[in-house]
């Protein structure tokens, strides 16, 4: 097994163009079927003219990869949002995600159900004020006992006195 990660045997070698062909246009790295770039007819596949059109609006974006070839719908593929800051729309307000928007819906729920226990609407409510003045009235009789036996006890000092 060989060791490290180049390879000990070259399996080609490279070229390189000499200043002499590369002034003379017959190097290695152009072949001669190329046209030069002054050509004003610009031709595509099928040889109709093409028009250039050098706009902002219909330019074309750069592909990396096979991206170009292949066109691929990927819902997961998040995009760049670039927005400019004139086109920021002040009063929109943003949507909310699912989260957000139950937990939105729970807390006016319950704010909504205290405003009800508060106005005696819910049947908890009405089961809580049904307490309520049982024990009112369990403790306004505890305390007229106690004023009783309170009172029986001062004649009883009083007659004791006597």
């Amino acid at each position: 097994m060989a060791k490290g990660k180049f390879k000990h045997k070259p399996t080609g070698e490279r070229t390189f163009s000499s200043p002499e062909e590369i002034a003379a246009g017959t190097s290695a790295d152009r072949p001669r079927t190329f046209k030069k770039q002054g050509e004003n007819d610009v031709y595509d596949r099928r040889g109709e003219p093409e028009q250039e059109e050098e706009s902002e609006d219909f330019a074309k974006p750069k592909y990396k990869g096979t991206e170009g070839l292949i066109e691929i719908e990927n819902p997961n593929l998040v995009k760049p949002k670039n927005i400019k800051p004139k086109d920021i729309d002040i009063g929109k307000t943003t949507d909310m995600s699912r989260r957000e928007r139950e937990e939105l819906e729970k807390q006016q729920s319950h704010e909504r159900y205290m405003k009800r226990q508060e106005q005696g609407k819910t049947e908890q409510a009405r089961k809580d004020l049904e307490r309520l003045t049982l024990i009112r009235q369990q403790r306004a009789e505890a305390a007229k006992k106690r004023e009783e036996e309170k009172a029986a006890k001062e004649e009883r000092k009083a007659e004791a006195r006597k």
